[in-house]
């Protein structure tokens, strides 16, 4: 069983990459989301990052919790959360994500999410060493240092403050 032996990398993204999780209400649902599995003890979750259309982790599944009924759960639950609030407060911003599907009107996260084991601490430390750059990159230029960035675990393995209540230190 990989799920509980290895941390995994996962990545999902926003439907064709439209900038949906730019307002931080929506990066919030995401965070409390984490917690909350993290609460359950469902997951661990090692860093993250949450970029305008973009989400990555660090995590690893606990017993008995397989990786993609973890993932479908996560998304299918934020995606509800995100979408209440669309239809609530921004109507017009939902219909950009109405799709022609057999199974739902709408879809906020691409299909197909990303995940791969690290199956080394070397491997698991270039993992976050991406995730914690991803703000800083030329392209977003989100902030100055990874450590300045609020959505992301970066402050916690600068200065060792967990201001999130979820993470676990990789090497633990």
């Amino acid at each position: 069983m990989h799920e509980q032996q290895h941390i995994a990398f996962f990545t999902a993204t926003i439907l064709e990459w439209k900038h949906l999780l730019k307002p931080d209400k929506y990066k919030q649902i995401i965070i409390n989301s984490l917690r909350y599995l993290v609460e359950q003890k469902r997951v661990k979750v090692y860093a993250f990052v949450i970029m305008p259309n973009h989400l990555h982790l660090l995590w690893k599944m606990e017993e008995p919790y397989k990786r993609e009924d973890v993932q479908r759960d996560f998304l299918k639950y934020t995606a509800q959360l995100i979408k209440y609030d669309l239809v609530k407060n921004h109507p017009l911003v939902l219909e950009k994500f109405r799709v022609n599907a057999k199974d739902r009107q709408y879809q906020l996260w691409e299909r197909n999410p990303l995940s791969i084991y690290c199956y080394s601490v070397a491997v698991t430390e270039q993992k976050l060493a991406y995730i914690h750059n991803n703000p800083i990159q030329e392209k977003w230029q989100l902030a100055a240092l990874p450590e300045d960035y609020s959505y992301s675990s970066a402050k916690f393995y600068h200065n060792n403050k967990d201001n999130f209540g979820f993470l676990t230190h990789y090497l633990d």
